[in-house]
């Protein structure tokens, strides 16, 4: 990625960070995407504290399959990071994309996030 690609990425952040904030009621989930591993985070903005978080570096992911493709582990980690919100008591979130488009990887987490439970 170019930095004027990751200038455009930022840009469309901030402009989202202005109207979506996350509260003990929603929560806000973000997302960060590398080229290597995908993560994931469940943020109380008000009181500045992450709730959640996993990645495809935990060893609580586990995919199927001899070598999964990286839609597949970004599906795991939505479904992972659902489950350890539902242990804490969070079912509905508020999505942030972190100025991705939501394609790919992003729409891959957050269904699997849908199917371990959480709405959004």
């Amino acid at each position: 990625m170019s930095s004027r690609d990751e200038e455009t990425r930022l840009r469309r952040k901030k402009r989202i960070r202005k109207r979506v904030s996350g509260d003990q009621e929603r929560p806000r989930m973000t997302v960060f995407r590398s080229n290597k591993h995908i993560y994931a985070q469940v943020i109380d903005d008000a009181l500045q504290v992450s709730v959640a978080s996993m990645s495809t570096l935990n060893k609580a992911i586990s995919v199927e399959g001899e070598s999964p493709n990286k839609r597949e582990q970004a599906k795991a980690v939505g479904v992972a990071l659902a489950k350890a919100c539902q242990e804490k008591g969070i079912t509905k979130v508020v999505f942030d994309r972190n100025g991705y488009a939501y394609h790919g990887r992003v729409s891959a987490l957050a269904e699997g996030a849908r199917e371990g439970g959480l709405e959004f």
